[in-house]
């Protein structure tokens, strides 16, 4: 068949139809009785009209692939093909399903190797999507196991075709089209000799699909994240700089983010309202706002309905020791915090600043979350922590000086995201305010990356920031890319995880309250 002489649709099955599909079925199914009659056909589409279709070369109905709805509670477990079609020949559609149930595809053998198959099983997939159905299901004849029945259980055979050391005409295709064989059925069609009554029994998963009760909770798939590049300036007054925060909450809010991101310390200018000739004593007296700016934000996220990322502050423990914190304060009044682990050596040195013990993926109405402070991007071990807790996008608020420690946090960030099929925000300051001591040059380009592939930008860049100056920017994610990718993505990164030869585990203990 040449190509160029190939003029193909895909569309639903109509009754007309009948004729030219009584002679494709029978022209497949020579060995299983041949074409279902005509009223099986008719019921079928009247029923279920979307589940069945065709693909026409011109006139000529040259594919077709015919599904019902069932309850998968049902269907999911072992069953038989005259569970499906009884005595009768009318196959029940279940209306209210929650599956699609794959009854045939076949394709007239003169038009095979053209993936013509591929195409209804992907229309078939779509329409399991756009009705958020739980799953596509199917009994599949092993038709090449006859010949290998002397020699192979069937579960060894399943196993040697789907290690491709065998080709089975069905359970090939349907493993190279993302089934998953659940269990072998006996005596699903005792009239099958060549596959000897076994079948296998199929499922693709779609990983879209939301349950009733679930549609109705306030979690979204899209979100708008909202974030902050700061730029670092004297501020005559703690009020000044609540002031500034406030006017950027109120900005983003009127763009209806769900979230408003800030910076690392971005009220570090604060220490300028005293002397500063002893760095521990500054970075000590700034510390004394934080209990004041942590308040005041959570008051803007409830007043203005947005969670908030607020950066991160120097937070004086029990214990008299400083800590470098962040804090998620959500709209609804609840908070947060995720304390920086990984202490730079400037910090550690000039600041006497120790790392925190926790780590956490924190819920939020607007998708699970993590924050992983500048410097704890860095280590690649913190975001896998949290991809494996499910985390869907991690904020990194950041303070660099230069570019060349930027490019540190950038990058770093940046692998985060493919390595965890996640998005990440990252947030940084900028200005030059030489008469305070540490904040004499700033050095940021605040970005959104996702992972990398085919749903997202080709650079995995979502949104970036002019370099240096001051100004908010937006992005609007979609949850749903993340859950294509990490499950139907050109690589997928966390499923492909070799956790047979290598685990990874949190051991610190967390601290009774």
């Amino acid at each position: 068949m040449d190509l160029e002489d190939l003029h193909l649709t895909l569309r639903t099955l109509k009754p007309s139809d009948y004729p030219q599909l009584k002679v494709l079925m029978d022209k497949v199914y020579d060995d299983i009785g041949g074409a279902w009659p005509k009223k099986t056909i008719t019921r079928l589409i009247r029923d279920f009209p979307d589940g069945q279709l065709v693909i026409v070369d011109g006139e000529k109905l040259i594919g077709v692939a015919l599904s019902v709805m069932v309850d998968y509670d049902i269907f999911s477990d072992p069953h038989k093909y005259a569970d499906l079609i009884g005595n009768t020949e009318i196959i029940p559609n279940k209306e209210d399903g929650d599956a699609i149930y794959g009854l045939d595809v076949l394709i007239d053998p003169e038009y095979r190797g053209h993936r013509l198959g591929r195409r209804l099983y992907e229309a078939r997939k779509e329409l399991c999507r756009s009705r958020n159905l739980q799953a596509i299901l199917a009994g599949g004849r092993i038709p090449g196991y006859h010949e290998h029945a002397d020699e192979l259980k069937p579960t060894e055979y399943i196993e040697a075709v789907d290690r491709k050391e065998i080709h089975d005409p069905i359970l090939s295709f349907q493993l190279a089209n993302d089934f998953q064989v659940k269990r072998l059925m006996r005596r699903y069609l005792p009239e099958d000799k060549k596959s000897m009554g076994y079948a296998t029994l199929l499922e693709w998963s779609n990983i879209l699909y939301e349950p009733e009760e679930r549609l109705l909770q306030t979690n979204r798939n899209q979100v708008r994240v909202g974030a902050v590049q700061w730029q670092m300036r004297r501020f005559a007054s703690v009020e000044a700089v609540l002031e500034q925060v406030e006017y950027f909450v109120d900005a983003l809010s009127d763009y209806q983010s769900d979230f408003a991101v800030f910076p690392e310390l971005f009220n570090a200018p604060l220490m300028g309202l005293r002397d500063q000739s002893d760095d521990i004593e500054a970075i000590r007296y700034l510390s004394s706002f934080t209990e004041r700016f942590r308040s005041e934000m959570l008051r803007m996220a409830v007043s203005y309905n947005i969670n908030i990322i607020a950066g991160s502050m120097i937070e004086e423990g029990e214990d008299g020791r400083l800590y470098n914190v962040a804090y998620l304060l959500r709209r609804d009044g609840t908070e947060e915090r995720q304390a920086k682990l990984h202490i730079t050596p400037q910090e550690r040195r000039d600041w006497v600043i120790e790392g925190g013990d926790d780590l956490a993926v924190f819920e939020t109405d607007a998708g699970r979350v993590g924050i992983l402070i500048c410097y704890d991007v860095e280590f690649p071990e913190l975001g896998r922590l949290l991809a494996d807790q499910d985390m869907d996008l991690l904020f990194v608020p950041f303070w660099t000086d230069t570019k060349n420690g930027y490019q540190r946090v950038r990058h770093c960030a940046h692998a985060r995201a493919i390595e965890n099929e996640c998005y990440v925000v990252l947030c940084g300051s900028v200005g030059n305010v030489p008469s305070i001591e540490n904040l004499g040059i700033q050095y940021a380009q605040s970005a959104v990356f996702s992972p990398s592939d085919f749903p997202f930008p080709h650079d995995a860049v979502l949104n970036e920031t002019t370099p240096n100056t001051e100004m908010i920017f937006f992005s609007d994610l979609d949850y749903t890319r993340l859950k294509l990718v990490r499950n139907e993505g050109s690589v997928t990164n966390l499923k492909d995880r070799r956790t047979d030869l290598f685990s990874l585990k949190w051991r610190k203990q967390k601290k009774k309250k």
